[in-house]
């Protein structure tokens, strides 16, 4: 597959790092000549420097023979100057493209037939706080996506000392999970996945990965003794387009401050946040934490745009007395920094970004897809399909198809009912089936099964 990137920020440098070992044939565009070198140091790519909103740059990267566009520049305008051109000149490559301003996407109607021609719009902080949302809707859990339109949640708890999960075989889980619908489907110890069967032990400090109905979330967690007390008081360090969202998200049933450094941004913000506590500081200053009582505060979130700030204020945070602490990472290097510190949860957005752009991407009718752990590991919902397809699963049992070692079945999920999963289950024409690769280079092995002709 050919695809054209647009950008190699750190958004597009994390997508061509994705595809490029995937076998696509990939370019790159933009106008920053070190960061085209440094990926062509790494990766097997062309690039193509210059303006990815000038038709012969665009034409240059071999656009016109194109399969996919992904316009991930740092300028919303260039973005989608780029869908317009492209659709004008050329009629074949699909185009994908980042919006982030909420002026853009507040109108919809930009997007729809007649307006500008651009196949998927994708919004990384939208994303991003719905991640972060969802984090604090189910406290204690440290990743959380969603299949089959929100049926299907894939979470992620650690292994505490002496908690209920440390130094307990799989099988031993059975009893407290609900028959076939519940499945431990991952774990990663110290960053490396463990092969899951019924003898598998879990270890202090392994992140376990299970698939669950939407609505028995709480019970597993409570059955495993990891739900923690509910979120009420949230402190946000950056008003930008991620704090911003996430106030907005939570004002209403949660107590929220948010601090900023730029007094324009906070009167910007001010006419849409309501109920949100607004103060102008910096986040890293210990005397404004403690001013504002940290020690009484659930949750702190620190989604500025400077890592290092991040690092530091959620740390800081953490220290100071807050129960629980999130940091947003747009370099998944700064990952082992945090490690030494006591920040719970980390988010990458563009590990988030990548899912929504990979499932436009794979082979096949792939419904959603999650980019998970720095991006080796991947769950996706596909859908099985018996004409046209290169190989079908329906028809068969579960132990007739042939997955290699490291892809885990999750949920099976028939005409808006969840299935239960076991060995002689027989997939159906339609049928979405939730999987879990542990290495994604395995998913060509998935896409065999699902891709059509």
């Amino acid at each position: 597959m050919k695809i054209v990137i647009l950008g190699a920020g750190v958004t597009g440098s994390s997508v061509a790092t994705a595809l490029a070992s995937e076998e696509n044939d990939i370019v790159v565009i933009d106008t920053k000549t070190h960061l085209l070198a440094n990926l062509k140091e790494r990766l097997d790519i062309a690039t193509v420097t210059g303006n990815a909103g000038h038709p012969s740059i665009l034409e240059q990267a071999g656009v016109q023979n194109a399969d996919i566009v992904i316009a991930v520049t740092d300028q919303d305008e260039t973005n989608m100057l780029a869908c317009q051109i492209i659709n004008t000149l050329y009629s074949k490559p699909k185009t994908i493209a980042r919006v982030r301003a909420i002026d853009y996407l507040k109108h919809p109607e930009l997007f729809r037939p007649g307006g500008i021609p651009i196949d998927i719009v994708i919004s990384p902080e939208q994303i991003v706080m719905q991640a972060i949302h969802n984090l604090i809707k189910f406290p204690g859990v440290k990743h959380i996506s969603s299949f089959a339109n929100g049926m299907v949640r894939l979470f992620s708890i650690k292994a505490a000392t002496q908690g209920f999960l440390t130094e307990r075989r799989i099988k031993d889980l059975k009893e407290r999970l609900t028959s076939g619908k519940i499945r431990v489907v991952a774990i990663f110890r110290e960053g490396e996945p463990i092969l899951v069967n019924g003898e598998a032990i879990i270890k202090e400090g392994d992140e376990v990965f299970f698939v669950s109905p939407r609505e028995k979330i709480r019970k597993v967690l409570t059955e495993l003794h990891t739900l923690e007390e509910p979120i009420k008081t949230v402190m946000i360090a950056g008003g930008g387009h991620v704090g911003k969202r996430l106030a907005m998200a939570l004002e209403n049933e949660h107590q929220v401050k948010v601090i900023e450094q730029d007094l324009n941004r906070i009167k910007n913000i001010s006419v849409d946040l309501k109920k949100t506590t607004l103060l102008h500081g910096d986040s890293t200053d210990e005397n404004l934490l403690l001013d504002e009582m940290i020690e009484k505060t659930d949750l702190f979130c620190a989604v500025t745009n400077n890592d290092g700030a991040n690092i530091i204020s959620a740390a800081l945070a953490k220290k100071l007395g807050a129960k629980k602490a999130i940091c947003l990472l747009n370099h998944s290097a700064y990952v082992k920094l945090v490690e030494e510190t006591n920040i719970d949860v980390v988010v990458l957005p563009n590990q988030e970004t990548l899912g929504s752009i990979l499932k436009h991407v794979r082979k096949g009718d792939v419904a959603r897809v999650s980019s998970l752990c720095g991006g080796t590991a991947e769950a996706l919902e596909a859908v099985a399909h018996k004409d046209g397809a290169m190989r079908s699963v329906v028809g068969l049992t579960v132990e007739q198809v042939k997955l290699p070692e490291g892809v885990v079945l999750g949920s099976l999920i028939r005409l808006g009912k969840i299935i239960p999963i076991h060995h002689d289950t027989v997939f159906e024409e339609s049928d979405h089936i939730v999987m879990f690769a542990l290495d994604k280079m395995l998913i060509k092995y998935i896409e065999g099964y699902f891709q059509r002709l």
